[in-house]
């Protein structure tokens, strides 16, 4: 498995049932979508939230990194390794900026 399953229950307990959510699997881990928009995911290494880049220097001061992919900065994306997605307090900041990020943009 390319990345922990209990992991992403937890990402599952955490985002709760949201009219519109959906999961996919993509860049080897398994994602979450609001109405097709990227919420956030679990990988290998651990786990990635989109919230976006008004909510991003939020998501860093709470205790996030920046996503680097490819070598390249993702821009309103940060990460968290498995020690960080054990703090229940960060892991639920991430969420809430996730979710509103993924609500403000159009469905596809």
């Amino acid at each position: 498995m390319a990345y922990p399953e209990q992991m992403a229950e937890t990402m599952r307990a955490d985002l709760g049932v949201e009219p519109g959510l959906s999961e996919k699997r993509m860049f080897g881990g398994l994602m979450f979508l609001l109405h097709g928009n990227m919420v956030c995911g679990v990988m290998k290494d651990g786990a990635m939230y989109r919230p976006g880049k008004a909510r991003e220097a939020a998501a860093l001061e709470a205790g996030a990194r920046r996503l680097e992919f490819g070598g390249r900065n993702l821009g309103g994306m940060v990460e968290v390794d498995y020690a960080a997605f054990e703090d229940d307090a960060l892991r639920a900041r991430l969420t809430e900026f996730a979710l509103a990020h993924a609500a403000s943009l159009p469905p596809k």
